[in-house]
């Protein structure tokens, strides 16, 4: 048996595509969707993440507002941006690009962006609607998942999704989308502080594999038939490539040999989240104009 390959890069083109006829309609109303990408810094893979989002903004025809700022930006400069973006009513979507350098605070920045602007969903009342199933902007690759699943046609009432990692940006949050009511999975979170890890693994008819290491989810863990989401984006060297290094997820490749479903690494959850945030910062302009 061999997974079948669940291609993110259609399913996020086609979301897209659905976002970009609504920022049309939007347009003849004269409403302007706009995101303000803030980058600090030259971090590579930052810089690469940031080119994506704004490609996506211009095929979704949205307003670019972004703002590359140097490394040496001090965090009262960067949140003085914040507060003026804040207050600029033709923004409807703020994100700062994650991570910071080190001498700026991540968390007073997060805190400092308008939960009605936070497309990222990080902000504490985002996080707070999303546990208790109010409306707010639902963290984008979470979602990117949950989206996967529901477009590919995958159960999930009832089945047992196993999520590896907690983190603030996938984890928890992804726990509290699968165990929603819409979505009705029964969930399991491990960590770097559980026993007999692979045992409960082995026992999910859902696998996301979200913990930031290559090979942390090995075959021998894996039930046959499961489905496999692997969040993981990884650098390792590889002397083949131009750049230096190929991109790896948080399973060994042998994964596939077992699972039903499987995401590739590039090309499964990564494209998935650039698309959720098209559709948070439209959703942004809709509230803001009174629409939704």
């Amino acid at each position: 048996m061999s997974a079948q390959i669940i291609d993110g890069k259609q399913i996020a083109a086609d979301v897209r595509e659905n976002v970009a006829k609504k920022v049309g309609e939007l347009k003849e109303k004269g409403i302007n969707p706009c995101l303000a990408v803030i980058l600090v810094g030259e971090n590579p893979a930052s810089v690469s993440y940031v080119t994506g989002k704004q490609k996506a903004l211009a095929e979704a025809g949205m307003t670019d507002k972004s703002v590359h700022l140097p490394e040496s930006t001090s965090e009262e400069e960067l949140l003085a941006l914040i507060e003026k973006l804040n207050n600029d009513k033709t923004v409807n979507g703020i994100l700062v690009q994650l991570p910071l350098p080190k001498h700026i605070n991540e968390d007073r920045v997060i805190m400092a962006i308008n939960p009605e602007k936070d497309v990222d969903g990080f902000h504490p009342v985002n996080v707070g609607n999303l546990m208790i199933g109010r409306p707010g902007f639902l963290p984008c690759t979470p979602h990117g998942v949950v989206v996967l699943l529901e477009k590919m046609n995958i159960e999930t009432s009832g089945k047992h999704c196993v999520i590896v990692g907690r983190s603030n940006i996938v984890g928890k949050p992804l726990a509290i989308l699968m165990s929603s009511k819409k979505v009705n999975s029964t969930v399991t979170i491990c960590h770097t502080g559980t026993k007999n890890m692979a045992e409960i693994v082995k026992q999910a008819d859902i696998v996301v594999a979200a913990a930031g290491h290559p090979s942390t989810v090995t075959k021998d863990m894996v039930k046959p038939g499961a489905v496999v989401i692997d969040v993981g984006v990884n650098r390792i060297p590889d002397s083949t490539k131009k750049s230096g290094f190929r991109l790896v997820g948080d399973c060994e490749k042998e994964v596939s040999d077992v699972a039903s479903f499987i995401t590739p690494v590039p090309g499964g959850v990564g494209p998935m989240t650039i698309a959720m945030l098209m559709v948070n910062t439209l959703e942004a302009a809709e509230r803001q104009n009174g629409i939704l």
